[in-house]
């Protein structure tokens, strides 16, 4: 039961129990009716995007790919990884009802009751592979991010058919399949930008063996200015597929600089970044790039991310074709799974994790 009140949590442990123990997410906060943020989610001054500079000068590339074979798409594709580290794609593969449908299931998801969503917490869970949280790692963070989140790592259709929740598993599954046939247009346009034509079966696993799926859940925040739906941070993945809401929120860092560009949600568009893999495997050609989401006083958000990311047990560095004529590489041979764990080792904190693969 949420506590007869009104007020913020001053006892940490109080608001650790309510929101994560008892599975109430920050979503249970957010319906308690706080007038005020609990002082556990105020973020430092430099994190607020009060203190950040957007510009409206500028926004991430549109790239249209209904012709993915198209030469000129393929360069637009490459340009805009190299150069921007995000894009949104329109006219793709993926049917829009299959869209409608997984943000549909992920509202029925999180308007389950805390219990049956607590089923799925770390300590209830009985898979790894399937994890609902708050925020990003709450025992690494300085603050708390105003996120809950559903994570299902995808191993196979049986055990997603065991061990994924009812409300949500159908749907995830079809969005999942019917973003492959997107996903690997994709990884073949970037790999002709760095002339590494052939993805053979070794090269496929390597960019796309692991699959993890996330169902975000921002609710409305008291305060919203106080604290950051996500905080920044670039992605570990190779690719990261976005379906997002029609509320917006996501903001991206401008090449070399200071600026942050807002992702204007377009219905019907997927938006694709970078992540650190391929920024590694690309050897520093495609840029994976700082992101951040507001929290928002007015509206819930929801977002779903498809991460496609090496195996756990592969070693991520520059690809052998990029350094075969002389090419200096500036990445080192990492574990995957070491690359993982370093990242959620903290809280969220910029381009930091690439460093581990530095040379």
């Amino acid at each position: 039961m949420a506590p007869m009140r009104a007020e913020p949590f001053n006892d940490s442990s109080a608001l650790i129990d309510f929101v994560i123990n008892q599975g109430n997410g920050v979503k249970g906060l957010s319906e308690m009716g706080l007038k005020a943020l609990p002082r556990q989610y105020i973020q430092p001054l430099e994190e607020r995007m009060c203190m950040i500079n957007i510009t409206t000068q500028e926004s991430i590339p549109i790239i249209d790919i209904s012709n993915p074979n198209d030469p000129e798409v393929v360069k637009l594709i490459c340009e805009a990884a190299s150069k921007w580290g995000f894009f949104q794609i329109i006219n793709h593969d993926v049917p829009i009802e299959v869209l409608e449908n997984v943000k549909d299931a992920t509202y029925k998801f999180f308007g389950l009751s805390a219990e049956v969503k607590n089923k799925y917490s770390k300590e209830h869970s009985s898979s790894n592979n399937v994890r609902f949280g708050t925020s990003f790692t709450p025992q690494a963070e300085k603050a708390l991010e105003w996120k809950d989140y559903l994570s299902l790592f995808y191993v196979s259709e049986e055990e997603a058919s065991a061990l994924w929740p009812l409300a949500c598993r159908e749907q995830v599954l079809d969005y999942m399949r019917k973003s492959e046939v997107v996903i690997k247009q994709l990884l073949k346009m970037l790999m002709k930008g760095l002339n590494a034509n052939e993805i053979d079966e070794t090269k496929e696993s390597l960019l796309m063996g692991s699959m993890r799926t996330n169902l975000n859940y921002y609710p409305k925040c008291p305060n919203p200015e106080l604290t950051v739906g996500v905080g920044r941070h670039s992605d570990v993945s190779t690719l990261t597929i976005l379906l997002q809401d029609e509320i917006g929120g996501l903001f991206v860092r401008e090449n070399n600089g200071d600026n942050w560009i807002h992702v204007p949600p377009i219905k019907g568009s997927l938006v694709i970044n970078v992540g650190d893999a391929l920024q590694i495997m690309s050897n520093g050609k495609y840029k994976s790039v700082e992101h951040r989401v507001v929290a928002n006083g007015y509206n819930n958000r929801i977002s779903v991310p498809i991460f496609i990311n090496p195996r756990p047990s592969d070693m991520i560095g520059p690809l052998p074709e990029l350094i075969k004529d002389g090419e200096k590489p500036i990445y080192k041979q990492v574990l995957y799974s070491d690359y993982v764990k370093h990242f959620f080792r903290k809280g969220h904190d910029g381009k930091k994790t690439i460093a581990f693969a530095e040379l």
